[in-house]
Formats: structure tokens, sequence, C-alpha cells
């Protein structure tokens, strides 16, 4: 049986409740399995099954398309989206961007490199400051890869649920395994950086083993993330269980440059001197960044005009820095 009990339950409810993209999810997720067990045939039937029910579209007359939503307890553990966003979108460094889109090339193939013995990179472990990316690059592997976004912080799940954060944890795993997404731990230090401080030392202590030993037994089609500003408070065990760290950095003059003018792709720009931009820019993070030149944009539209002078810009910079600072 290439179903496991899980999946035949959750195809049942979902079919029960007309959630068709639950449905289809996780009969994707059945040819999958099929897949790495050698069933060639059976996947490829399953796929094509899906394919052709998603031409079709709804049977029910005037059924609303539903969207992936947790419910029950993980409402209040899982934060559901479905992002638009494209690594086109982004800013990044060349380093950076090669690392995201190897793992969109292994994902788009993984049924590829299955069939061949092998796993798709599935677990990245993002590391650098704030407003440095690593939340919209995320958004990007989900957007680019049309799967729902499940987020989570971690700092906030151990402090609300202290003392039941394993089982919690568990509930996040189970969700992992049945429904095909990209799950994003933000905060992910929380479950280390708090262990050698409070009285509740045993039980975050606890809370990592789980989660440690969550993430190494997890063999789900699904995407993981996690996410930290403070990789240095992280325990060495994380890193093992993540195939790939990707480190975001503040923004380097190139990066300064094509961010300004993506950001500000609507408006008119005169006199801009780019290596006073790249100067004055220099410190802030990619955030900061698209904050300054939103002030920019919205002063000059506030003004009645499209166009963005260099003082507008570079006194938006300015006060950017001095606020963030």
């Amino acid at each position: 049986m290439t179903a496991s009990g899980d999946q035949i339950k959750a195809l049942v409810r979902s079919h029960g409740q007309g959630d068709d993209a639950r449905f289809f999810s996780v009969a994707m997720q059945v040819a999958a399995q099929a897949a790495r067990r050698g069933q060639h045939k059976l996947a490829q039937q399953l796929r094509e099954l899906v394919d052709e029910a998603k031409q079709k579209g709804p049977q029910r007359p005037g059924a609303p398309v539903p969207v992936v939503r947790p419910k029950g307890e993980l409402a209040g553990l899982l934060a559901a989206s479905y992002p638009q966003t494209k690594l086109t979108d982004m800013a990044l460094a060349e380093d950076v961007r090669h690392q995201l889109e190897r793992v969109l090339v292994e994902q788009r193939r993984r049924d590829s490199l299955r069939h061949r013995g092998f796993e798709p990179l599935r677990k990245l472990l993002f590391l650098g400051p704030p407003g440095t990316g690593k939340t919209m690059a995320a958004s990007a592997l989900a957007g680019e890869l049309h799967l729902p976004l499940f987020s989570t912080r971690l700092d906030g799940l151990i402090t609300k649920f202290m003392g039941e954060t394993a089982a919690k944890l568990r509930l996040v795993f189970d969700a992992i395994a049945e429904l095909r997404g990209v799950y994003f731990f933000d905060e992910v230090d929380a479950v280390a950086g708090a262990r050698a401080t409070g009285g509740d030392v045993g039980e975050i202590r606890r809370v990592l083993n789980s989660f440690l030993q969550f993430l190494e037994q997890d063999g789900s089609d699904s995407v993981i993330l996690a996410a930290t500003n403070h990789p240095q408070l992280l325990d060495p065990a994380i890193f093992r269980r993540f195939e790939s760290v990707v480190r975001f950095a503040l923004p380097a003059p190139i990066e300064i440059r094509a961010l300004v003018k993506n950001r500000l792709s609507g408006m008119k720009l005169r006199g801009i001197k780019w290596e006073v931009i790249e100067r004055e820019a220099e410190g802030l993070s990619h955030a900061d960044i698209v904050l300054a030149c939103d002030k920019a944009a919205k002063d000059a539209i506030l003004r009645g005009t499209e166009l963005v002078a260099a003082p507008d810009l570079l006194r938006a910079l300015r006060s950017r820095k001095s606020e963030s600072h």
C-alpha cells in the first residue's frame, strides 16, 4: 500500500470538506512516495489523474476554490499564506541567489532525482542580520514552487506553550508530513539561546532535543526553512540537521543599486549619482533601504509629481539610518 493511514484519512477528510486543494496535495504526496519506492507507473498515473481533475475544475455547482488553512490547534501555531513573490523581486548576493535557485531546480526535478536514488534539497538554515531578506526568501521559494507558506515563530511558541512545546511541535511536523508546503521556522535560536538562563533550562533542552529529532526523522515532501538573526546562539547540532546553510548579509553596493532601481521602477529619477547613494546606504539592511525608497516615492507623489530627485532619496536614506541606529 503506497498511501499511509494518515494520508488516507486526509484524503477522505478533505474530500468530505470539499477541500480540493488539500486533496490534490495529499494525492501528489502519495504519488511522490510511489516514485521513491520504484512504483513509477503508479506515480505517473496518479499525477495524470490529479492533472485531469484540476483541469476539469470544481464539480460542485457554485463551489468556491478552497484555500488551505491550518485548523484546530494548528491555527494557533501556523500562519498560512500564498505568496506571489519571485526571486527576481529580490536584490540578492550572487552566492545566495545561486543557493536558492539550486533548491528550486532540485525541487522541480525531484522525481528525476529520486528515480536515481537521490533526494532533493529541502532543509535550509537562513542566517543573517534583521532585514536582510530571510523572510522574503522564504516567500520567494513558496511563490516560485506554487506552494503554501506556513510560518511559525519558535520564540512565541515556547513562550506561549512552555511545558507543552514538544507536543505542539509534533503537531507541526505531522502537518509537514501530511500537507506539502514551505514551512518557515523563524527565530529558531529560541530553542537553543535560552538554555543557559532562567528556571526552565530542562524544558528548553527537551524542546531542543524534540526539534532535532523531528527534523532528523522528517521524510516528507515539504520544504523546511529555519532562520535566525543570532547564529552564535545556535546549538551546533542544529547545523547538522540542515542540508544547506544560506548566509544573508547587509547589501553590497551592487545590491544597493539594484534594490533602489527595482523599488523606484515606477518613478522617475533625477540627478542620481550611484556612488553617493551607495555610500549613504552603506550599513542599512535591505528592509531599511526599501523603507527609505518608499518614503522618497510617497513624498514625491504627495507633492503631485512622479519625480524622485537625488536630494529626496538621500534625505530619506539619512533619516532611515538615524532611526535604525
